[in-house]
């Protein structure tokens, strides 16, 4: 049996989780891991709508994984931590090892 707070740790570190693992999410997080970006970046980049974008930047603004820089009359946003670049690099890293095991893996079928 789980205890409390072991319970409510976990929920708390799936919650983290949760916010890399949308792929629309990720995209967002990955166009950031090394500068500021405008949502007109982010969208070069990621290759996903500005509404897309835009609602995702809220969510990770909310959750606190993006901060937002106000310069003028555009908004740039950046990784909140920079160890949230390091987490990203280590899923790099990782993938070298399985990821051939992952994309076989029935139990994690991931959206096309």
């Amino acid at each position: 049996m789980l205890t409390t707070d072991f319970a409510q740790s976990l929920a708390l570190k799936a919650k983290l989780f949760r916010g890399f693992s949308d792929p629309s999410r990720l995209a967002i997080l990955e166009a950031v891991r090394e500068a500021s970006r405008s949502v007109t970046e982010i969208v070069e980049i990621s290759g996903l709508t500005q509404s897309n974008v835009s609602n995702h930047l809220a969510c990770l603004l909310d959750c606190g994984l993006v901060e937002r820089e106000q310069r003028g009359r555009f908004a740039f946003y950046r990784l909140a931590d920079p160890r949230g670049g390091q987490l990203l690099a280590l899923g790099d890293e990782i993938l070298t090892d399985v990821a051939c095991g992952v994309y076989v893996c029935p139990r994690y079928e991931a959206p096309e």
